[in-house]
């Protein structure tokens, strides 16, 4: 997708075969691009902090800890990121974890997997509602950034 007006999104599984079924229900949204992936804490902090997505897919059990240490780590610079986690571990623990953390959904992969295209998109577009009046433009990657960079 190329459109100038697509959302970006990043995608952090540890499973390369689950970051390709999560880039494949994206490619079905309208106006939503996958701008990065990665499978590791460092990676997808990295990541996240040189892409500045719109939203992020965000496996909660991922190599070098856990996804609630990228919400720890990433949350503080960009806070109007839309995070949602994605998980196999969906205990209340787990849930009130991410969520303190600033995850804006939390779900079970096991058996509401049906629900993420419809909160990613509802999250996206919500998000992105918020501040499409003077949208600040990425001439790298040919977006137009629904946040406003701090």
């Amino acid at each position: 997708m190329n459109s100038a007006q697509s959302i970006a999104v990043f995608v952090v599984d540890d499973t390369p075969s689950m970051r390709d079924r999560l880039r494949e229900l994206l490619d079905d949204i309208e106006d939503v691009e996958v701008v990065g992936d990665a499978g590791s804490v460092d990676d997808a902090t990295a990541g996240i902090l040189r892409t500045h997505p719109d939203c992020v897919l965000l496996d909660y059990q991922i190599q070098g800890g856990t996804g609630v240490d990228v919400l720890r780590a990433v949350r503080p610079q960009l806070p109007q990121i839309e995070f949602i986690v994605l998980t196999n571990h969906a205990t209340d623990q787990h849930r009130r974890a991410c969520l303190d953390a600033g995850a804006r959904f939390f779900f079970d992969k096991s058996s509401e997997f049906g629900s993420i295209r419809t909160a990613i998109a509802r999250s996206i577009r919500a998000a992105c509602s918020r501040n499409r009046a003077d949208p600040p433009h990425d001439r790298e990657t040919n977006h137009v950034r629904c946040h406003r960079r701090s």
